[in-house]
């Protein structure tokens, strides 16, 4: 049996502001309806379900997989945005892209604080 992710919860100030924050740099739309969650669709298996709690006591890491197309379109939308960027999760904010398993990944915070990566080369090495 293959596991597979099929939503995860994302503390936030304001759950549709952060759903319309991620929905945005992410090229994704935040899923119409009601109920608690303000609910954006990462890819066929994944929801981010984003939650409402005061305080946001932590910051999470989230890291995702994409393609080199979708690499450029979400770099241009943080560097338009002038979203602090970086090559680290310990040096989110150098400005700098880095290239390890031959690919292309960054880190930048959304306005909870929590720290988003993407990459073009799964950290799993597929």
């Amino acid at each position: 049996m293959a596991v597979t992710l099929d939503h995860t919860i994302v503390p936030a100030y304001d759950k549709l502001a952060s759903a319309q924050f991620f929905a945005h740099i992410f090229g994704l739309t935040v899923k119409a309806g009601q109920g608690r969650f303000a609910q954006v669709r990462a890819n066929d298996t994944l929801t981010m379900d984003f939650d409402e709690q005061r305080p946001v006591v932590e910051s999470i890491h989230y890291a995702f997989h994409i393609t080199e197309a979708e690499f450029d379109a979400i770099f241009g939308r943080v560097t338009a945005a002038g979203i602090a960027y970086g090559s680290g999760p310990f040096d989110n904010e150098n400005g700098a892209i880095n290239t390890r398993r031959a690919g292309r990944g960054f880190y930048f915070k959304d306005p909870n604080g929590h720290l988003l990566e993407v990459m073009t080369t799964p950290e799993t090495g597929s």
